[in-house]
């Protein structure tokens, strides 16, 4: 007991010289997959590595809804869509770390590394990835992009096999994020390349430290940073499965922002004079996948009746609490291409029953749902909502088992296609209608597992693919509302809901906001 007495003593010493440096310690609800980003497609993995650890060449700007400078100053297209040349930020530096001390810039060598490793299988570094490069594959960048040349330090040339409309928001995407080959190169030689993934570098904001699986994450602020040093130092996730849990901490000052939290905590801290929340429209959706390979989820008519049989309505009220819409389809209603017309599917169990009775099944079958064990923005009470779910499928004969699931462990076995019904939610990551529909639903993502309702229709893929060679909006319009229509017809999810995505905080918080992405942005915050 005395030995652990001992760091107390000597605390006011050692913090005094860093006491202008505030720590800001971030209530989160998962622990991420890894570190290394391109393997997984998780927002929590993102926000845990992308979004505090790396920089990718073009961002995202919400507000003006337009891409911006990110590690590249600026960039030329060809009038033929097919030749991007970026010009990268000089003298940008990589984290500096117990591990790794590098010994030179951020150059477009790394910029190229970064692409090949996903694009070529011949790349020492292709194979390492254990899950693949999901995000990579389900995009289809290695059809697309022909090749990356590094033209001289500063300048990358990406030469793309045809026009795409979506490549440059793609760019801003957290698995684009840009790696150091210097230290992928040093850990290949090491023979320990599996470290990518536990002991990240990167060039953003904030340097890695320590990760405690389901504990805690810190970092420090990056001294470096080409932006300037955040205000913010150390940073610290403190994952917090429990939404409760969270707001109680957030209470207690124990945390100064707390995540997803649930709508009558919301309320609640309306009602607190320490407390303020931040709120934004999600470019979200939250869904049941049916897994269409899976008998009898392979007939439309059972799909169908699935929709049909479920009181979306009440479900929203139970389970959102009057924070979210009900959805009818894959995309967010803010999205450009939206289909307003679409019938969807009223609550109607007759109907329901008339269709099982149609696809040979007016006794129904036996499925199960499978669900996360803690709450999210995407799923705010995960038990509820897959009770309700098996009550409803139950009047017309389905006999569900709920399986709870962790999330690491149900996002792995979910993209090798082994649930039925899955509760998931899908965040779109740029702005881009595309980002629905090619990772959700085309041929090339149920190979690469984020197609979560494993459907692949030539047709389907072939509206999805023209939607991108123009860049004439009226045009991808028609062609991602043929796609919608389709998708619902097919009744390849369940839509749930649009939710509202908050943030809880304290009132001494400066500069943090809520993206619509779910992405996060500690480099700009300061406590007052």
């Amino acid at each position: 007991m005395r030995l652990a007495a001992l760091p107390l003593l000597l605390a006011p010493l050692l913090l005094s010289p860093l006491a202008h440096a505030a720590a800001l310690s971030v209530c989160t609800e998962a622990s991420p997959e890894g570190f290394d980003v391109v393997q997984y497609n998780s927002l929590t993995t993102t926000n845990a590595s992308a979004d505090v650890l790396m920089n990718r060449l073009v961002d995202f700007d919400t507000a003006s809804g337009k891409v911006v400078a990110g590690l590249a100053d600026s960039w030329e297209v060809t009038p033929d869509g097919l030749t991007y040349v970026f010009k990268l930020h000089p003298q940008v530096k990589f984290h500096r770390t117990e591990y790794f001390s590098p010994t030179r810039d951020l150059t477009a060598e790394d910029v190229k590394f970064s692409f090949d490793r996903m694009l070529d299988p011949a790349n020492p570094w292709h194979k390492v990835a254990q899950s693949g490069f999901p995000h990579a594959q389900s995009m289809q960048l290695p059809a697309l992009i022909k090749k990356i040349d590094a033209l001289d330090p500063l300048t990358v040339r990406f030469t793309l096999d045809h026009p795409d409309s979506t490549f440059l928001p793609t760019l801003s995407m957290g698995f684009a994020s840009i790696y150091s080959a210097e230290y992928a190169d040093k850990l290949l030689k090491a023979g320990t390349p599996e470290k990518l993934n536990s002991q990240p570098i990167g060039s953003g904001p904030f340097v890695f430290t320590r990760f405690q699986k389901d504990a805690s994450i810190r970092y420090k602020a990056n001294p470096d940073y080409f932006r300037g040093k955040p205000a913010v130092d150390p940073l610290i996730f403190a994952i917090t499965p429990d939404a409760n849990v969270r707001l109680q901490k957030l209470r207690r000052n124990e945390c100064q922002i707390a995540l997803s939290p649930k709508p009558l905590d919301v309320q609640a801290a309306l009602k607190e004079p320490t407390l303020k929340i931040e709120k934004t429209d999600a470019f979200m959706t939250a869904f049941v996948a049916i897994n269409s390979q899976h008998p009898p989820l392979d007939k439309p008519e059972v799909r169908q009746a699935i929709n049909l049989a479920f009181d979306k309505a009440s479900y929203v009220k139970a389970v959102f609490e009057d924070t979210a819409e009900p959805a009818n389809g894959p995309y967010p209603p803010n999205t450009w291409s939206f289909a307003k017309g679409l019938p969807g599917y009223t609550y109607d169990v007759e109907k329901a029953k008339a269709l099982m009775a149609k696809a040979g099944l007016k006794d129904g079958f036996q499925t199960t749902i499978w669900t996360r064990p803690s709450g999210s923005l995407l799923n705010p009470n995960p038990s509820l909502g897959a009770q309700m779910l098996q009550s409803d499928l139950a009047e017309i004969g389905i006999q569900a088992e709920i399986r709870v699931i962790e999330w690491g462990e149900v996002i792995r076995r979910a993209k090798a296609g082994e649930h039925d019904l899955l509760f998931m939610g899908w965040a779109g990551d740029n702005g881009d209608p595309d980002n629905f529909l090619t990772p959700q639903f085309s041929c090339a993502a149920v190979k690469s597992g984020t197609n979560f309702a494993r459907y692949c229709n030539q047709d389907l893929d072939k509206l999805i693919s023209a939607g991108k060679t123009t860049s004439e909006q009226g045009v991808r319009t028609k062609l991602y509302e043929q796609a919608q229509a389709q998708i619902q017809q097919q009744a390849l999810w369940l839509p749930l809901a649009h939710p509202t995505a908050f943030a809880l905080m304290r009132k001494e918080v400066e500069g943090y906001s809520v993206s619509p992405f779910g992405r996060q942005d500690y480099s700009k915050v300061n406590l007052k």
